[in-house]
Order: C-alpha cells, then structure tokens, then sequence
C-alpha cells in the first residue's frame, strides 16, 4: 500500500485538473468572449448569466488541486510555486479581479463606464487566469531547472520558456473554444448561432497549440504506446467534434472537445509518469511520485477523505447543473436598472 498511495494520488490530482480544465474552461472562455463576442450590454449579460449559478463552484477544482499537491507531494509543490512567483502571483490578482467584476458590475448600471471598467477586468482577469494556469500545467510536464534539492536555479523568470508559453496559449485557445461551445449549448436565437458558427470556423486553430502541447511531452518524455495512443485519441476526437458541429450537432460536438480534452491531459500525465517535476538541469534531479511524496500516513488520511469528498462534490455539481439546464436568450435578460438622478444626488448627499 505505501508504493500504490503515490500512484492514487498522482492520478487524482491529475483528474483534479482534468476537472478544472473541463470546467473552469468553459468559465473562463464565456469571461473571455463579454468583450471579444459579446455585441452589446444585454448579450454580455446574457454571457454572464450563463455562468453566474456556476461559475465559483467551478474555481473549487483549482483550490482542490492546488491543496492536494501541497498535501500529497509538498516538494513537488515546493519546487514547483516557488519557481512561478509572478505569474502564480499574477494569476492570483486575475482571479480576484474577476470575481470582484462578476460581483460589481452591475452595481452602478447607470455609470457605463463603472460597466465597461468592470467588463474588461472580467474578461482580462479571464485571460490571465487561463495563461497562468496553462503555463505552471505546463511546465510540470516539460520541466524546470531544479537542482538535486528541488531548488530553482534559474531566476525570476526561468518559467518564461517556450513550453510554457504553448501552454500558456494552448489553454486560454481551448477555453476561447470550450466558451464558444458551452455557449451553443446554454443559450438560443443570434448569440447561439455567432458561437456555432465561430466555434465550426476556428475550432483547428483554437485547438492546435494545447495538441501541440501534448505532442511536445510525448517526444520530449519519449511517450510510450499507451500516451501516443491517448494523444492519437485526442487527435480523432478533436476531428470528430468539429465534424459534428459542421453537422449541427451542438452537444456530441462539446462531448467531442471533452473527449479531446481528457485524452489530451491523458495522454500527458500517462508520458510523465512517474516524474512529477523534471529538471533540465539533470535527469538524476526529477522529482518524483516517491521522492516528492507525504508520509504514508498522510496519504491514507487523505485518501480516507477524498473517498467521502470528491463522490460528494460531484454529486452537486452534476446536481447543480441539472438545475440550471434550461437555454437563455436576451429576452430572458431585462432591461438594466437605472437610478433616476435626483435620487443619486441624494444618495451622494447623504453619503
């Protein structure tokens, strides 16, 4: 059993972020699209209620798997954050931003530039937040360089490589796309058929730099038959869901972008197996499931608990969605509040 518990929990953090991708993807591509697709103040709420009874159960995966790498593998952590200070910090700040925006924007209907201020913090703290998340996924499958005590060597910026940016970038395309379909899917009438169109026109391209990204760790990490396979898989599924979606079918066309998704991430922790961190320094520096884990005890506990939490979780979130299925279109968006002048004048008075 002390030899298996690295194992699950490698493979639970990796469907924690499995998780998150599929989720938080689409979360963060609808935040993206309120100013790139959006056309007017009704449409960016429309977008917005699409994901409003969702979208902080869905930033749950990012804390989830973040906790569960500092409590199951904490040098793997360790080595890992502390070599991503700025954009780890950067990604943090985004993430603040674009709650905050979710929750103020419409605060001051009146004061459009309250509005437009607010909007673009929700879609450039969108933005960022994939990047960020995209290049530390990134560069735990490509490495770093850690020396033999997992120490970063190589500065301030020694994340800023050209696997991380095709992470970075390959992440913030796939949530664009993951947006455009969750949008096919939740809404009706010209916005659902803007994002039809756009997602069965761009989805190769939006595509390219994530499959890029898996076939980089497959070569560099010379992949196996198991992690080729999963990246050919992910490679058939990418083609069949634009197939579907040329075909009008809206929902296997975003089964289809799942598929390619999970075989993608698959394919990529399948590769690194059993590093967690690789060093570009020496191959005899690689953290890891062994050398990076917890105390056999702590990964029981944990184990203990994720058995109870994560059915639990899933549960509600299967349940929360189901709640909240139905399509929106404009007319379900009424017209905004606006608070006549003598009262603002009032208000700012007795302020």
């Amino acid at each position: 059993m002390a030899d298996l518990l690295p194992v699950i929990w490698f493979v639970l953090i990796a469907v924690l972020w499995l998780g998150f991708l599929f989720l938080e993807g689409f979360d963060l591509g609808v935040g993206i699209l309120m100013k790139t697709f959006a056309r007017d103040e009704r449409e960016r709420r429309l977008l917005l209620n699409t994901i409003g009874p969702v979208w902080d159960g869905n930033e749950v995966w990012l804390v989830t798997a973040a906790g569960a790498m500092f409590a199951a593998f904490p040098l793997w952590y360790a080595s890992l954050f502390s070599a991503l200070y700025l954009p780890l910090t950067v990604m943090l700040l985004a993430l603040i931003l674009r709650a905050v925006a979710i929750e103020y924007r419409g605060k001051r209907g009146y004061s459009q530039r309250w509005v437009d201020g607010w909007t673009w913090c929700l879609s450039g703290g969108s933005l960022m937040t994939a990047f960020c998340v995209g290049v530390m996924l990134a560069l735990t499958t490509t490495g770093l360089p850690v020396d033999a005590n997992g120490d970063n060597t190589g500065g301030a910026f020694a994340w800023l490589t050209l696997p991380a940016l095709i992470g970075g970038v390959g992440t913030v395309c796939f949530s664009v796309l993951h947006g455009l379909l969750f949008l096919t899917l939740k809404t009706d009438g010209d916005v659902r058929r803007r994002a039809h169109a756009l997602a069965a026109r761009w989805s190769p391209v939006l595509l390219l730099p994530l499959f890029g990204w898996a076939v980089l760790v497959q070569v560099q990490s010379d992949g196996g038959v198991i992690g080729w396979s999963l990246t050919g898989v992910a490679a058939v599924a990418a083609v069949y869901g634009r197939m579907r979606l040329r075909a009008g079918g809206e929902t296997s066309a975003f089964l289809g972008q799942s598929a390619f998704l999970a075989a993608g991430v698959g394919g990529i922790f399948t590769t690194a197996f059993p590093v967690v961190l690789p060093s570009t320094l020496d191959p005899a520096f690689d953290l890891t499931i062994r050398t990076a884990s917890s105390s056999e005890y702590t990964l029981g506990v944990m184990f203990g608990v994720a058995v109870v939490g994560v059915p639990a979780v899933l549960a509600y979130q299967v349940w929360s969605y189901s709640v909240f299925a139905k399509r929106l279109t404009v007319d379900h968006v009424p017209p905004a509040h606006t608070v006549p002048v003598a009262i603002r004048g009032h208000a700012s008075l007795t302020s």
